[in-house]
């Protein structure tokens, strides 16, 4: 699978968001307008720089993807992107738990997370459960979610599922900043477009776009906005 085109990447304000224009319900196609605006970015940018540290919420194989990706961004000195790594997961049979034991990483028990380090970054992927709001207000620049459609379309769970069950032939990755008690819903900071396979399976999709999460560090090198 080859991406056909990468949206802007950008931070976005109140100013100018993405303009979104679609449907009544959330897994509607929506048209996405978006708007430039560079200084704006760069001083995002410039405000603070990585490496950061980062606390990863994740579960599941394609959470696992992205893990080993920030894993790899820790390690590489030259990438400068990560400083430190804890992870926080769900059952004992998770990958991303096995993952976390086997390379020594510190490791979280949901709900029971310690919030006495200091961290500066979330980021979830997979998850399945709505972070607490007293976590996402302990994160300096935010929390970031790996989500593996175009937002809004397929908000929620099962997005891949319902991508191949309706015949979409473009999906993609989209990069956002949750905001409390609401799944999927808040700015939009980067997106990349993938076209689907015809007879693709939703296995097949999402082992491809569980890999294709170089976005993620983009948008940390880039500094998340709050």
């Amino acid at each position: 699978m080859e991406p056909i085109g990468r949206l802007l990447s950008q931070g976005l304000c109140s100013n100018y968001i993405t303009r979104l224009r679609q449907c009544e319900g959330s897994q509607t196609r929506g048209l996405f307008l978006l708007s430039r605006n560079k200084s704006f970015v760069t001083q995002i940018q410039s405000a603070s720089k990585p490496p950061w540290r980062v606390l990863f919420f994740g579960s599941d194989d394609f959470a696992l993807e992205s893990l080993k990706h920030l894993h790899d961004s820790r390690d590489d000195s030259k990438a400068g992107v990560i400083d430190s790594l804890e992870v926080v997961t769900l059952s004992r049979d998770a990958p991303v738990r096995k993952y976390a034991e086997q390379h020594r990483l510190p490791l979280h028990h949901w709900p029971d997370v310690d919030l006495s380090a200091q961290f500066d970054v979330g980021v979830v992927v997979s998850f399945g459960c709505l972070i607490k709001e007293n976590i996402i207000n302990k994160m300096p620049y935010g929390v970031l979610n790996v989500h593996p459609s175009l937002l809004p379309r397929w908000r929620g769970p099962a997005p891949i599922f319902h991508t191949i069950l309706h015949g979409d032939s473009v999906t993609g990755v989209t990069i956002m900043q949750i905001r409390p008690k609401r799944f999927d819903i808040g700015p939009i900071l980067q997106q990349e477009l993938y076209e689907v396979p015809k007879n693709c399976t939703a296995d097949e999709l999402g082992a491809t776009l569980a890999v294709e999460v170089k976005i993620l560090n983009s948008s940390l090198s880039a500094k998340p906005i709050y």
